[in-house]
């Protein structure tokens, strides 16, 4: 008896005539395990989501849209993969708050999709409770809005987490006069700087040092290609994971 395969996965990107959403269209397209069932840009109704029988919806929006997206896939039985910047501890907390009555939906929110920084931000925070000082410096394409990235933000909070568990002290700094913004800005005690270059695309750059070495992990995405992996692993597994997850780290067996 022949195996019968699986149904498609029933997809709706939103964004999809931005950069990154593009891009998502056309590997969602090209997967042989999924089906483009609806792509809306900015004022298309979300009622369309339903009308096409969306079942996972990636969100590749912008952050004034992407909670009240979310929500109505929750609530209306769909899985999200999101990619959109702007979720703060309050829109994480509430988030949490509505899936507690929908425990079947599964939500990925990721800052990166690329594995390769996924993996590098996780390989940094492990090390870094090894070395005495940790800076983060994240290099990006100057249309970008906001700053520092939500990867750096997350590659700081990782680092962060592991050291404080490793009772590491804070890094070393004997600065007492600067001009405002020469020493980045500090994310749970660690210095992040932010560049903004014609010509980048996604590129991040974590330098651990003590005395007398250094160890630096870089990542440089150079198309957004790079991020497309990574949506649909998240669209492969999240429905396997319900509840919230943050960080498609959530998603990967790293070993560490």
């Amino acid at each position: 008896m022949t195996e019968q395969l699986s149904a498609p996965l029933p997809v709706a990107v939103l964004g999809a005539n931005g950069r990154m959403g593009a891009e998502a269209v056309k590997a969602i397209e090209a997967a042989a395990d999924m089906k483009l069932v609806a792509a809306l840009g900015r004022g298309d109704s979300l009622d369309q989501l339903t009308a096409a029988g969306a079942k996972f919806v990636v969100d590749l929006t912008v952050p004034e849209s992407t909670e009240a997206n979310v929500r109505f896939a929750v609530e209306h039985g769909m899985h999200a993969v999101v990619g959109t910047t702007g979720w703060g501890s309050g829109k994480l907390s509430a988030l949490g708050d509505l899936l507690a009555g929908h425990p079947e939906a599964g939500v990925l929110i990721a800052p990166n999709f690329a594995l390769g920084s996924v993996l590098a931000s996780a390989f940094a925070a492990k090390a870094s409770k090894y070395f005495e000082s940790v800076e983060i410096i994240e290099l990006h394409h100057p249309d970008k809005v906001d700053a520092p990235s939500g990867t750096a933000v997350r590659t700081a909070e990782l680092i962060a987490a592991e050291r404080s568990a490793a009772q590491v002290p804070p890094s070393p700094d004997a600065t007492t006069s600067e001009l405002a913004g020469a020493r980045g800005c500090e994310v749970d005690g660690v210095r992040v700087h932010s560049v903004r270059l014609r010509g980048l695309v996604a590129h991040q750059e974590v330098l651990l040092g003590s005395a007398g070495e250094q160890l630096t992990l870089r990542h440089d995405s150079f198309d957004r290609a790079s991020f497309m992996p990574g949506v649909l692993l998240g669209l492969r597994k999240v429905a396997a994971h319900p509840g919230l997850t943050v960080g498609l780290d959530g998603y990967l067996d790293l070993g560490l």
